[in-house]
């Protein structure tokens, strides 16, 4: 499916526990996020448990698709556990981008490359990726056109941008309200649909069925409630 809805919030939970059943939860201990919240160490607090559904979602899409030595990109990556996840599984042609200064001090920095840059103008060179993985980033200051010339400028064909986001299907007024400094937006349906449109443009198309349809707000977050949605863009081959 191209598009889909995270719809109880049981599964963030059932989630996690596929994820740690199969020993590829990468979270950091309790003792290490509280830490962290506190500023008593510098390196990246990885993983998030409430973008549990988020992350499997992407992980088993990125295992039926993509190849293990086919190169993917996070953008986004400060603090994500997909790298993580996905170094754990094999996949070794790995790299992660982000504007925070203290990426390089993320995990398998050895093996993996990390670039501090904005992941609207990246420094890779056309096509170099067969997958791009964004967890729960695209909602914050979102361009739409830059977002999608950069996801096909670094794509090759055939290859996936793979996106979790903010989302409810009735629009959510988020006027002044802002993370990292970037205006917030929780996409409605509409916002999903002129992005999926804007993206054949860009040589991006859907590649599944897509379903808009939400039950449960599982996310209390910023006197907002909502839930988190899945979307996948295959580029033109």
């Amino acid at each position: 499916m191209t598009m889909h809805v995270l719809q109880r919030k049981a599964q963030i939970t059932e989630a996690r526990q596929q994820l740690a059943r199969r020993g590829l939860s990468a979270l950091d201990s309790p003792v290490r996020r509280l830490l962290g919240r506190f500023g008593l160490h510098s390196s990246p607090v990885i993983g998030d448990r409430v973008k549990s559904w988020d992350v499997l979602t992407s992980v088993d899409f990125i295992e039926r698709n993509v190849a293990k030595d086919a190169a993917i990109l996070d953008i986004g990556a400060y603090g994500s556990e997909i790298l993580s996840i996905l170094h754990r599984l094999g996949y070794r042609n790995l790299a992660g981008a982000d504007l925070n200064p203290l990426l390089g001090e993320s995990p398998h920095a050895g093996e993996i490359r990390y670039e501090v840059c904005n992941f609207l103008h990246t420094p890779f060179k056309d096509e170099s990726f067969s997958a791009i993985t964004s967890i729960s980033v695209i909602e914050h200051g979102f361009q739409r056109k830059e977002l999608l010339r950069e996801m096909s400028r670094l794509l090759q064909p055939g290859g996936y941008f793979i996106a979790s986001f903010d989302y409810w299907p009735e629009k959510i007024d988020t006027k002044g309200q802002q993370f990292f400094g970037l205006d917030w937006l929780i996409f409605s349906a509409s916002d999903i649909r002129e992005l999926v449109e804007d993206a054949r443009n860009y040589s991006l198309m859907p590649c599944g069925p897509m379903s808009f349809s939400a039950s449960e707000r599982t996310i209390a977050c910023a006197n907002q409630r909502y839930t988190f949605g899945w979307l996948v863009l295959q580029k033109a081959r």
